[in-house]
């Protein structure tokens, strides 16, 4: 009798409702990572609350022992694909009879540090709604959701939330609003989330920057690329100068438009198939190609192409990279040839990324302008990588990449501030262990 009342005790006390508060730090905003919790939390029958802050992500939870000790181990184990959990602690607190699970509007803390994702390259399922004669984001270049899209470069502000990004300016309709409010969708609170009807627009514009109507600006681009003009295209980052790098003629114009003699130019491509018809690729060197950061990989090229010699000169290596944004992804479908894709600026210059900037700045290099009206907060050049000894390095650590830490042990005793270098520069703040 003794001891199944102590049995039946025991069970009590794991059945009992307990409260935990779990912080959680590293990259959790703008990944999907609060539908994640959201999502856990009504599988296990738990209620409480989510929240980002200017740390990370706060969560209230409230069950029993056992169903709290599932749910941690599993946040930790199984988070999204492009969240970085830097650290998860709780503490006990008191239990609260709430009804349900609910997302909460984040807050501003004094404990700030950088939790803003890196930019995604655009996923498969948005890549095919774009291309999808039946979709409402048919042939939209802005299309993104919570996997996939621009996150630091839009991003003013930290908690990372809409309202602190450059894409603010656009209401949302009341289609992509629901697809935002809805704890079950793949867009819910995707920042950038938006489509034709409300969100961001492109069009071309000539040299002097006059907008040039035409009733298809990305067909019009296209049609400009192939007859060997050379096309600034407002990127994800900034602007590209890009050109048919199929053609001698045009790739030497921009070499002497960008003064740059012998400097390998970087070739976007639109999947790994047709990388393949320009390089001799390993295993390694495929999948960082294709890796969510989409950086331009050094690669072995081949004896014999379609590419105009003049992309790199006397050079055995050429710059790849795949189409990283639905606006690349269409234009090179358009095009239907290879293109040159390097950054816009002259040579020893930073990246142009403002509309009137790049007019200015690259009037006398570019035919034509693609613009739009989603305003880049943070330039960010392309990233360059290489496979060396059968791993990947990273030569030029940006787009894809930044601002995401780099770890450090021991942690350093004092802020650190460094800058450099020759040809890019690029600085570096370390605190904690974090760098």
């Amino acid at each position: 009798m003794t001891m199944e009342t102590n049995s039946f005790e025991a069970r009590s006390e794991r059945s009992a409702v307990e409260g935990r508060r779990i912080t959680v730090t590293g990259i959790v905003q703008g990944v999907g990572f609060r539908p994640f919790v959201h999502r856990l939390a009504r599988a296990q029958g738990i209620t409480g609350r989510v929240c980002n802050d200017s740390a990370g992500a706060t969560i209230d939870v409230f069950g029993p022992h056992e169903t709290l000790e599932s749910f941690c181990r599993q946040l930790v184990l199984a988070p999204p694909p492009a969240a970085s959990l830097t650290a998860v602690a709780w503490r006990p607190i008191a239990p609260e009879p709430c009804a349900d699970f609910e997302i909460r509007a984040s807050e501003a803390g004094d404990d700030r540090c950088v939790s803003i994702p890196a930019d995604i390259a655009v996923c498969a399922q948005c890549l095919s709604e774009v291309f999808d004669l039946r979709d409402r984001r048919f042939r939209y270049p802005f299309t993104n959701c919570t996997n996939c899209g621009p996150r630091f470069t839009i991003a003013l502000d930290l908690p990372y939330d809409r309202c602190v990004t450059t894409m603010a300016a656009f209401a949302m309709c009341p289609e992509c609003q629901r697809e935002y409010d809805d704890p079950y969708d793949r867009r819910f609170h995707a920042q950038p989330n938006a489509c034709p009807v409300c969100g961001p627009r492109l069009w071309l514009a000539d040299s002097h920057g006059d907008r040039i109507h035409a009733g298809d600006p990305l067909e019009a681009a296209a049609n400009a690329l192939r007859s060997g003009s050379i096309v600034a295209v407002k990127g994800l980052g900034g602007f590209h100068l890009a050109c048919d790098a199929t053609s001698e003629e045009a790739v030497t114009r921009m070499r002497a438009r960008k003064r740059r003699e012998e400097k390998p130019f970087a070739v976007m491509v639109r999947e790994l198939a047709d990388a393949e018809r320009f390089a001799l690729l390993t295993e390694a060197e495929r999948s960082l190609l294709f890796s969510p950061e989409r950086p331009i990989v050094l690669v072995r090229r081949t004896e014999r192409s379609e590419l105009a010699p003049e992309v790199a000169p006397a050079s055995p290596l050429l710059g790849l990279m795949i189409a990283y944004t639905p606006l690349h992804h269409l234009l090179l479908a358009a095009t239907g040839r290879p293109l040159v894709m390097t950054s816009g600026n002259l040579s020893e210059e930073p990246i142009a990324y403002r509309n009137d900037q790049a007019i200015e700045r690259l009037g006398t290099l570019a035919d034509l302008f693609i613009l739009h009206d989603r305003e880049i907060a943070a330039p960010c050049d392309d990233s360059v990588a290489r496979v060396i000894v059968g791993a990947p390095t990273v030569l030029r650590r940006s787009r894809g990449y930044v601002p995401r830490p780099v770890r450090v042990t021991p942690p350093l005793e004092r802020p650190v501030l460094a800058v450099g270098a020759q040809l890019k520069n690029a600085f570096c703040l370390g605190s904690g262990d974090s760098i």
